[in-house]
């Protein structure tokens, strides 16, 4: 069974979209990262164009962000006022990101580059990855505790203009965060991720942030980069498919709160080691079908108006004749489904501890 994407002009099977976007946000809620590097590649393999790929994603890493952030805000693990610092450095990267995508869209040499973005830094994030966990295990094994400094000092922290951060305890220059967030959201814009992979330890060893407020002051910064981006991309270029992104968000939301209750009940070290060697594979495969696959010629699928459904049409004509609102409709979309998610989550968890009160 195959459905045709009224925005992007191709057929995807359902299943196989539902099924991944679960797989990654099982991995996503197990390690507590972002699971856009993985899951842009998966689409562009699956057939969809990398520029359709890049766009819908950060559209699905906005919703995942709002259930996240949600939860967090619920038990007061967000630090605003930092928070809204990276987000600054954000819409800035965010816009010279776009401005660099555009540029090499013009050149029509798009596509290779989020292939050699994806090639580099699912290699570099692998090998960190593998070479840290196989450390992990390692010590575990002989018993080894190492102790860490607890102040370590770089170039950044000599910056001027420093302010409170009552939330985290710190007292720190403005522009460390703005830099941060620069960074996070120019590869938010090229490549459709919502760089926790980025942020989550610069907050920790480089801001040093209390661990507990890290997660949900990352997802924070997440909303808003990815709206920007999400919007972006709409406005420019009217990539974003409702249809995909609806596909993709049940799927990641489901598998992060499966992967949330298993990372409560296992030790992740070693699955730690399997993920980097799955983004390495990933990395490489991205490479193979850059360089030495035989490309096919591209057809975009050619399916007449009439032959679409009301729902199809509608997302089509209304993208093509209103794409300022289509943007807000999209972002919107992505929000509620987030929010909603996280309420439904913490009803559960409500019920659930009734019961056991109960028996």
């Amino acid at each position: 069974m195959e459905v045709f994407l009224p925005i992007a002009q191709v057929f995807v099977n359902p299943i196989e979209i539902l099924l991944l976007s679960a797989i990654v946000g099982i991995l996503s809620g197990l390690f507590g990262v972002g699971g856009g590097f993985l899951m842009t590649p998966f689409l562009i393999f699956l057939g969809v164009p990398p520029a359709y790929a890049v766009a819908n994603e950060a559209n699905n890493i906005l919703a995942t962000s709002v259930s996240g952030s949600t939860t967090h805000y619920l038990k007061n693990t967000l630090d605003y006022k930092m928070g809204f610092m990276i987000v600054i450095g954000g819409t800035i990267g965010t816009s010279l990101g776009i401005l660099t995508f555009t540029y090499f869209k013009d050149l029509g040499k798009i596509d290779t580059v989020i292939s050699l973005a994806y090639m580099y830094i699912l290699a570099i994030i692998g090998t960190l990855m593998l070479v840290e966990s196989l450390r992990e295990i390692d010590r575990a094994k002989r018993n080894i505790i190492i102790k860490k400094k607890l102040h370590v000092h770089y170039w950044i922290h000599g910056l001027p203009l420093r302010m409170r951060f009552p939330k985290s305890k710190l007292y720190e220059s403005i522009f460390t965060p703005i830099l941060i967030g620069l960074l996070v959201g120019f590869i938010a814009a090229i490549m459709g991720i919502g760089g926790a992979f980025i942020l989550v330890p610069a907050m920790i060893y480089i801001i040093k942030m209390p661990t507990r407020l890290v997660p949900g002051t990352s997802l924070f910064v997440t909303i808003f980069v990815s709206v920007i981006v999400t919007f972006l991309h709409s406005f420019n270029y009217g990539s974003i498919d409702l249809l995909l992104v609806a596909m993709l968000v049940v799927g990641s939301i489901i598998g992060v709160q499966i992967g949330q209750k298993l990372g409560e009940k296992i030790d992740s070290s070693g699955l730690r080691a399997l993920l980097a060697i799955l983004l390495l594979v990933v990395g490489i495969a991205i490479a193979y079908e850059t360089f030495f696959a035989e490309q096919p010629l591209v057809e975009m699928s050619s399916v007449s108006n009439s032959d679409l459904n009301f729902f199809s049409k509608f997302i089509q004509e209304f993208s093509n004749d209103m794409p300022f609102f289509y943007g807000l409709f999209s972002i919107m979309f992505a929000i509620l489904l987030g929010i909603g998610a996280a309420f439904i989550r913490r009803f559960f968890s409500n019920l659930k501890k009734k019961i056991l009160l109960k028996s």
